[in-house]
């Protein structure tokens, strides 16, 4: 080479190889804009161990443990006895392609409406946490949700709020609230995620993630 080609990107680069990333940290909770902890605390062990219970007696999840998301509800309309998809999923907004135009999906599902325990989990420990959520916060539908491994959700927003209550998970796991990513151990905490943003959740690592996902049934946006 003849004289070398010197401007502010070489030098930029060369600052940068001078460090090295930070590996550990990621493995923990930051929080950031619109992704907070809580100070409730639920007891990780009577977590799992409900999960556990609730995928040997119920007869609906399907194949929870394999499908890239996969729901069991925690809270239902009163006597409600079927879950359609929208139940399940609901309003949300999305920018899907190279358009960058955003568009609605699916009915808004108005979330003070799911202000019953479904029957099926009584007496476990899922309704202790219903319990109290419910007795702080004005909780909508709540929900189970499973993600396997190497799998991400859209990239979208929601008419409400969520709490998250990661059950299972790992450190590839991660939630992303607008331009904020993190990861949510599961070790008892309660996560308020604003969800009203853009976010989306990944599953990088090799067992699938499972959060208890409650949404505060405050004023819903509309559009």
């Amino acid at each position: 080479m003849t004289d070398a080609f010197n401007d502010a990107d070489v030098e930029s680069i060369q600052r940068w190889m001078q460090t090295r990333p930070d590996t550990r940290s990621v493995a923990n909770f930051k929080p950031g804009p619109g992704i907070q902890k809580l100070s409730l605390r639920f007891d990780i062990n009577q977590l799992r161990q409900a999960l556990v219970d609730c995928l040997a007696n119920l007869d609906y999840q399907g194949s929870m443990q394999d499908q890239g998301f996969a729901s069991i509800p925690v809270t239902q309309r009163p006597g409600q006895t079927t879950w359609t998809e929208n139940d399940l999923s609901g309003r949300y907004w999305i920018r899907g392609d190279d358009r960058y135009v955003e568009e609605p999906r699916e009915e808004l599902v108005p979330e003070i409406q799911f202000s019953e325990l479904n029957p099926a989990l009584k007496g476990s420990y899922f309704e202790y946490v219903f319990e109290e959520l419910a007795s702080r916060f004005p909780i909508g539908r709540t929900r189970i949700l499973s993600k396997s491994q190497y799998n991400c959700n859209s990239w979208h927003r929601d008419p409400e709020p969520r709490l998250h209550i990661p059950v299972v998970s790992n450190p590839g796991s991660m939630f992303v609230v607008n331009h904020h990513a993190t990861h949510l151990p599961a070790d008892g905490s309660v996560y308020f995620t604003d969800t009203r943003g853009y976010h989306t959740a990944l599953n990088g690592g090799d067992n699938n993630r499972v959060h208890i996902v409650a949404a505060l049934a405050f004023e819903q946006i509309t559009k």
